[in-house]
């Protein structure tokens, strides 16, 4: 059984598995451009590559391709959701969004989630398996393919919890913004964790330049880790210090997301709470209505989170709201997943 998707290696990964077989760097270059440029399906469309190389590629290399199986599109505001299966028949769900900078698509990097977020849709139906660099990479190609637009920005903040896939994630964005590839630069991705402080020290190692969102939504240790179980493990004061950490080390702002309950953490106290725990860090607040799931009693409005916002801005934070895109058709990750697979 052939273990190795072509789509996952980088560049000097394919040179070396072609200088093994006696082949010259071009080559991978030429291949490496197939794939991520001229998005070939298949080896045979790779024309200026003899009938030769082109089996022994199909012999060293898988090259599967994700499935979009349900495709549904905002009628307000274009907003496309996709469900895609994998080669596995697992399924994940992207979205791409449209902004005035252009078409930003939200990718998942896990089928389900473990973290076990209360108000999460994800997390309900369990968790399968990492997604692999070609799995996540898949979703922006097919998205292009199947939409006809193209995408200026990615999230990662679909299904899953990055970095704990880090390995692969960070495969991913190495793929991303090659030269040689998509070449996607990285200051045009945010990625979205729960907080997994150990791995955000690495990925400041790394200094890629992304734009890091820390889902926080309460500013009390007790609270967060009713909301969130990964709080018991990493606490408010040690993920606060990882944040500070990534800024100095990379110089980029961070966002943290609010994701607004009534009668949870929507309180002036909260506000107060909150503002002080990132006082000094140049930080973004995302207020967001918590989306409503069947499983759960959590309910918020634009209203009350403008309200919260603006309360925010007072007391000398910088929040906005985020905007709702896809209403119409339950752009929120994890719904569709739940009810194709029901």
């Amino acid at each position: 059984m052939i273990e190795i998707d072509v789509l996952s290696l980088e560049l000097d990964d394919l040179k070396r598995e072609l200088s093994a077989i006696g082949e010259k760097p071009f080559r991978a270059a030429q291949i490496y451009k197939w794939l991520h440029v001229k998005r070939a399906a298949d080896f045979e469309s790779m024309t200026d590559i003899s009938a030769a190389l082109r089996k022994k590629l199909s012999e060293m290399f898988a090259f599967e391709h994700i499935r979009p199986v349900r495709v549904l599109e905002s009628s307000s505001d274009g907003t496309v959701k996709i469900l895609y299966e994998l080669p596995d028949g697992n399924h994940v769900e992207t979205v791409l969004m449209s902004y005035e900078h252009g078409d930003s698509l939200c990718v998942s990097t896990q089928a389900g989630c473990k973290m076990g977020c209360r108000f999460c849709a994800s997390t309900i139906a369990g968790f399968k398996r990492n997604l692999e660099p070609n799995e996540i990479l898949g979703q922006l190609y097919e998205t292009e393919r199947v939409t006809g637009r193209k995408v200026s920005s990615i999230v990662l903040m679909g299904i899953g919890e990055p970095l704990d896939n880090f390995d692969n994630v960070v495969k991913f964005l190495k793929i991303l913004e090659s030269k040689d590839g998509a070449n996607m630069s990285l200051r045009h991705v945010s990625l979205s964790t729960c907080g997994l402080v150990d791995r955000i020290y690495d990925l400041a190692e790394l200094d890629f330049g992304l734009t890091l969102s820390i889902s926080l939504h309460s500013p009390y240790d007790e609270k967060r880790s009713e909301l969130m179980p990964v709080n018991r493990k990493y606490h408010i004061p040690e993920l606060i210090r990882a944040c500070r950490d990534y800024f100095e080390k990379t110089g980029r702002r961070i966002s943290f997301e609010y994701a607004l309950i009534d009668g949870e953490n929507d309180s002036r106290s909260d506000a107060e709470a909150l503002v002080k725990l990132l006082k000094g860090m140049p930080a973004h607040i995302n207020v967001i209505p918590v989306n409503k799931i069947a499983e759960r009693s959590y309910r918020s409005d634009r209203v009350s989170a403008r309200n919260f916002a603006k309360l925010l801005n007072s007391m000398g934070a910088n929040a906005t709201v985020r905007r709702t895109l896809g209403a119409d058709i339950n752009a929120a990750c994890g719904q569709l997943r739940r009810e194709y697979e029901k």
